[in-house]
């Protein structure tokens, strides 16, 4: 399948889908399904990253497959791993007059194998996004498993062989540059970074998401956010969480967002009390 026929078909649809996506964003994508190769997003948490693969999935009608990685992922989580009591099951009920050679060959079988995220993506006839969402934080043997997939879209299983992809993913990595990504790895990919969006660009998302929002309100709000993310906190708010806060406002139908309402509502954005009391002390809202 065509996943969009041009940058500007993937900005409309990815609008359709929620996501506000800008030229290089737009462009990038489409690229990535043209060119059928995987899309590695970098940037801060909470610019997006996550929500791109989430929208290209809703744009296109694909199914979305995720890979949460986190530290000590391994290839059983990855890729696959063997139904371990399955198989003794299988052990224990074969016949003595059975070979082993024969056991062993009906308990590596298909229908002993779980499949984990990277080869379910593969093995999908139908069309799939395939989200290997915070690469950085799996340990660097993690992105060997990742280059046959990332190289080739197949996967080895020794005792079945080689499993290629008949209709290949949109593969789209995130990471938040928590530690730098191998050399082959990024070679394999196209690359996108994601930032902060500015003041209007951000006041463009959140009221699109939030379209009651009085403007005015709007302004304010990107603008403290803006503010709060100068600051260097521990946690600067995510897009996310300035959607969050404008929902917050609205539910509280508070009409200006002064000092004494920034305070009030600060916990939707700021998460951590050492935050929290370095906005409360640097922008003098109490």
């Amino acid at each position: 399948m065509a996943w969009f026929s041009s940058p500007s078909d993937a900005t409309t649809r990815l609008a359709t889908a929620g996501y506000l996506a800008d030229a290089a964003t737009a462009t990038t994508s489409f690229l990535a399904g043209a060119l059928e190769k995987p899309l590695l997003v970098e940037g801060p948490a909470g610019v997006g990253k996550t929500e791109l693969a989430k929208a290209v999935s809703r744009a296109t009608g694909a199914d979305l497959v995720r890979l949460q990685c986190y530290e000590g992922l391994d290839e059983a989580r990855a890729l696959y791993e063997w139904n371990y009591k399955k198989q003794l099951l299988r052990i224990q009920a074969a016949t003595d007059g059975q070979a082993w050679e024969e056991t062993h060959d009906d308990i590596f079988s298909e229908e002993f194998l779980l499949t984990r995220p990277l080869l379910t993506a593969i093995r999908r006839d139908a069309p799939t996004v395939l989200l290997i969402d915070e690469v950085d934080k799996t340990d660097v043997e993690v992105e060997g498993l990742l280059l046959e997939v990332l190289s080739d879209f197949q996967v080895t299983i020794p005792e079945l062989g080689t499993v290629a992809a008949t209709r290949r993913p949109f593969v789209v990595l995130t990471s938040n540059a928590s530690r730098e990504l191998s050399e082959a790895v990024k070679r394999r990919c196209l690359y996108l970074h994601l930032d902060y969006p500015d003041t209007e660009r951000e006041k463009e998302i959140v009221t699109s998401q939030v379209p009651d929002l009085d403007d005015k309100v709007a302004t304010q709000l990107v603008t403290a956010v803006a503010r709060l993310r100068d600051l260097e906190l521990k946690k600067a708010p995510s897009i996310a969480e300035s959607v969050d806060w404008a929902r917050t406002l609205l539910a509280l139908h508070i009409d200006d967002l002064d000092a004494k309402a920034i305070d009030d509502t600060l916990g939707v954005v700021l998460k951590h009390s050492s935050d929290t009391e370095r906005a409360v002390r640097e922008l003098k809202l109490r």
